[in-house]
């Protein structure tokens, strides 16, 4: 009997399970490839098309949620270094600020000496509140009141230094509802999350506007098909609103579903965006 080819799945999965196993090792592109039988640019090239980020970015992820998990447990930063197989605190800075926006430090110390801008304005969809570092936007949320909007923004960095100002990262961002977002490439984000959070807020990114994904589809493009409950989680702990379009997530019936601020404002939001896509 003939043996059965391994399927392309297979081989990312085996990838994948390489990688979580041997993270602390730092593997390389070629690590990767020689394990599953691939040259290294079809295995780049296979696992970035499965997967939806490179070998080196999901290595990164990896490296990172290990490194977060230390801090929080107040290990120091060289020690967190060493466990995490990076040379130095050099480069656990360079992967913090890469993946997270945030230096380790600032992150261990829930934002402490971090400044945050922060400003009022109104969308068509009610009044916002727009949260932004020198790194870029770190939150977004529509708020009844000024003083529940600064409450929300001030649980993410309870540390942080905040002052009321508008500055052009604020302005960039607002440009979302008068402009087409995909387009602007002038946004930075500076988000605060797990390896799996941010994985599910990359891939909200991708869904263009206009466009409905459901939260079983959400975790098929991030290899986990059976997190569709891990993911409705992660899309309701979205940081930025609008701009990381979790509204654009429905459930596999067709029904809307929940929305952090409120399910007659997502149905108002879908509305918005399908009319001004197809006028």
């Amino acid at each position: 009997m003939k043996d059965r080819e391994i399927t392309n799945y297979e081989r990312i999965e085996e990838a994948i399970g390489y990688i979580k196993e041997n993270f602390k090792r730092q593997p390389t592109l070629e690590d990767i490839a020689a394990h599953i039988h691939l040259s290294p640019f079809h295995c780049q090239r296979l696992f970035t098309e499965w997967a939806g980020v490179s070998p080196k970015k999901f290595l990164q992820y990896l490296s990172v949620s290990h490194a977060k998990a230390l801090l929080g447990n107040q290990a120091t930063l060289f020690d967190t270094a060493i466990d995490t197989g990076l040379s130095g605190t050099g480069r656990l800075h360079d992967l913090f600020v890469k993946i997270e926006g945030m230096t380790p430090g600032e992150y261990k110390n829930g934002g402490e000496y971090l400044l945050i801008n922060y400003s009022y304005a109104e969308s068509p969809f009610g009044n916002i509140i727009v949260g932004s570092t020198a790194k870029g936007i770190c939150h977004i949320s529509f708020a009844d009141s000024e003083a529940q909007g600064l409450t929300a923004l001030k649980q993410a960095f309870p540390n942080a230094v905040y002052q009321p100002m508008v500055d052009l990262i604020q302005q960039n961002a607002l440009y979302i509802f008068t402009h087409d977002w995909s387009k602007l490439q002038e946004i930075r984000l500076h988000l605060r999350g797990t390896v799996f959070q941010i994985k599910v807020w990359e891939t909200l990114l991708k869904i263009p506007m206009g466009m409905l994904s459901t939260y079983g589809t959400i975790a098929k493009k991030i290899l986990q098909p059976a997190a569709s409950r891990a993911v409705g989680s992660a899309v309701g702990d979205n940081p930025v609103a609008f701009l990381i379009p979790c509204h654009r997530v429905i459930r596999s019936g067709g029904e809307f579903g929940q929305y952090h601020w409120g399910s007659d404002r997502k149905a108002a939001i879908i509305g918005w965006e399908a009319a001004h896509t197809y006028k």
